[in-house]
């Protein structure tokens, strides 16, 4: 969909600002924090302070969240190293992984590949929905192969945390 401005609309993860926020503070605590308990210990120097400077980037890249963001007919997910992309209106398969951290695992018509976190989805009711409209697209146009319990499954599980958060908002739960 076209704003009126021309360009397309899409939207993005309304909690990543806080991740990344979050990311920030720790490598950067942790970055002073090695600092000065070298300074203190006396053994600080131009090398040292450079290999703690590493590490609090290193440690950053690792904590930042990737950035998701959709619009219509695709979905994006943006990591410090690369970008990936699929059509979500082409949708070929679709896998889930779970365990330690769920991953849900994306391939459209094109070859294009794209892992994300689940819990994005339900965190972001606009994504969820620009991912939705999407996969019915896929299901219409019959490119959607394998996965599509896997996306029934999801949507249950997405509207009962929907519905857990109204009722515990409202104060009925």
């Amino acid at each position: 969909m076209r704003r009126p401005d021309g360009r397309w609309a899409r939207t993005g993860d309304r909690h990543w600002r806080g991740g990344a926020l979050l990311a920030t503070g720790c490598a950067a605590l942790f970055g002073a924090m090695s600092l000065l308990v070298d300074w203190d210990a006396g053994s600080l120097s131009p090398l040292r302070a450079l290999l703690w400077v590493g590490l609090s980037a290193a440690f950053f890249t690792v904590l930042l969240p990737a950035q998701v963001t959709a619009g219509t007919g695709w979905l994006a997910v943006r990591g410090p190293w690369r970008r990936q992309m699929v059509r979500t209106d082409a949708l070929t398969t679709v896998w889930r992984y779970d365990g330690v951290s769920s991953r849900l695992v994306l391939r459209d018509a094109y070859g294009d590949r794209l892992e994300l976190d689940p819990r994005v989805l339900a965190a972001n009711p606009l994504i969820w929905h620009e991912f939705d409209t999407g996969v019915r697209r896929s299901v219409e146009r019959g490119t959607l192969l394998q996965g599509g319990d896997v996306l029934d499954r999801l949507g249950h599980d997405i509207d009962d945390e929907t519905v857990l958060a109204v009722l515990k908002a409202s104060g009925l739960s």
